[in-house]
């Protein structure tokens, strides 16, 4: 056993005992609610005309979805794996740190941490910002009520992951029924948009090449969320079965939802209309709803949106207090009251998530460096398959990555392609996220200091 995993196994049961425990009281139901509320965002009201923009093509538009649904099912296969293997709170951080040690957990923890308070702030902002399209006496408040709804969310869960879960729940359920019936209304009202329009020309040899890439990363970005539920592999109550069961039905049901989305699109608009559209939904809903067409989008989105701050609270409280039960952070975050929600965690998560609202442009800069680093961290956990499989062959797994090492490679080679992409098409941030990964190990050295005291 390596030092790492020896100071875990020494360490961990004094901290829970002197900080709290979480609660093992999630199912299914909660893994499901998680992933759908924390994947389907604002992404699927902007990316379709990114994509019809680079991809002028009906098949081709659907293919791309296709693909990327594709690369977050491979990722959940091995994924879940790792989440029944080991099943502590904490996410893609826990994974890291246990395979491949302490330093690597910190660059992902603490990325991940940050981004998703950023998240938390930006999905906030648009909710503030529709609120005040919907309501004319709430234009021009759009902070005020960013900072309130995330303060809200964050008291609600404060009394427990009982209320948490539930508000998971009940929010990601009028998620996936708003959708549905944006779904269905596009089918019943919706005029024939693609089927009456020809192909248009599409680039060829390298250019159709950099295109699909281009594309797939917006999808990939948009289908960001998959692995939700292993943040709370320490409260699912049967890990080993729940877990692998809440990926592969969430991913399933995300990528069933994306699909649906975008077909009722091409049926509702001409691919042409929908190519460059910031929000090609609400042209959508105009077509099929008339003059009611942009209520009807901007209070799906703000549904939308509600169910995402609430899962990205609960994502970002999990990571911060697995780092502080581990010493990179301080201890006192590892403490949780009775109902199992760690309070200094979420305290200072939603804290940060404030600070990110009020700067505004700051943290926008600082979320696209890092965006970075979210398919480097799916990278390390498809590597962690494959060291721990090396490593501790003996080790029960509850469940076994189905196909693997061909579906793991898989997941791994299309992570690193799309890293290299993403190098290539934005070289200013990148050098940024490089940049900011050289100085994370001075930061690391500093922060285990102090935590030690």
């Amino acid at each position: 056993m390596s030092p790492s995993l020896q100071n875990t196994s020494a360490t961990v049961p004094q901290q829970i005992e002197r900080g709290g425990r979480l609660l093992k009281v999630l199912g299914v139901g909660f893994g499901l609610a998680v992933i759908i509320g924390n994947t389907i965002g604002a992404g699927i009201f902007r990316t379709p005309g990114v994509i019809a923009e680079l991809l002028p093509n009906a098949w081709m538009f659907l293919g791309v979805w296709v693909v990327g649904g594709l690369y977050a099912l491979l990722g959940a296969i091995s994924v879940a794996e790792l989440g029944a293997m080991i099943p502590r709170s904490g996410g893609q951080y826990v994974f890291a740190r246990y395979a491949l040690g302490e330093y690597a957990g910190f660059i992902v923890g603490w990325s991940d941490w940050i981004s998703s308070c950023g998240s938390t702030a930006a999905v906030a902002i648009v909710v503030g910002e529709f609120a005040g399209a919907l309501f004319p006496s709430l234009a021009g408040k759009s902070a005020p009520i960013a900072v309130s709804i995330a303060v809200f969310f964050a008291l609600l869960q404060w009394r427990g992951i009982i209320w948490g879960s539930n508000v998971q729940n009940v929010t990601s359920l009028l998620k996936a029924l708003a959708f549905l019936t944006l779904i269905v209304a596009a089918f019943l009202l919706g005029g024939q948009g693609a089927v009456s329009e020809a192909a248009k020309a599409m680039p060829a040899g390298l250019p159709l090449l950099a295109a699909f890439v281009l594309a797939l990363q917006s999808v990939i970005y948009t289908y960001d969320g998959w692995a939700g539920v292993v943040y709370f592999s320490e409260e699912v109550e049967r890990p080993g079965r729940d877990i692998p069961r809440a990926l592969f039905g969430g991913v399933l049901a995300v990528i069933a939802i994306y699909l649906l989305v975008n077909l009722a699109l091409l049926y509702v608009l001409p691919l042409s209309k929908i190519a460059g559209q910031g929000f090609a939904a609400g042209a959508a809903a105009e077509v099929i709803f008339g003059r009611y067409g942009d209520t009807v989008f901007r209070s799906l989105t703000i549904v939308s949106m509600l169910s995402a701050i609430n899962a990205l609270h609960l994502m970002a409280t999990r990571v911060l207090f697995a780092m502080s039960r581990d010493g990179l952070f301080v201890r006192k975050a590892a403490h949780v009251n009775e109902g199992g929600t760690p309070t200094v965690s979420l305290f200072v998560s939603t804290a940060v998530a404030v600070l990110f609202i009020v700067f505004g442009q700051t943290f926008e800069k600082v979320i696209t460096v890092l965006a970075f680093f979210f398919v480097t961290n799916y990278t390390l956990s498809f590597i962690s398959v494959f060291v721990l499989r090396w490593r501790e062959p003996e080790k029960e797994r509850p469940y076994r990555a189905w196909g693997y090492p061909w579906t793991t490679a898989l997941a791994l080679l299309g992570s690193i392609l799309f890293l290299g992409g993403a190098v290539a098409s934005d070289r200013r941030n990148s050098v940024y996220a490089l940049l900011l990964l050289a100085a994370s190990y001075p930061v690391f050295r500093v922060v285990k200091l102090l935590s030690s005291r």
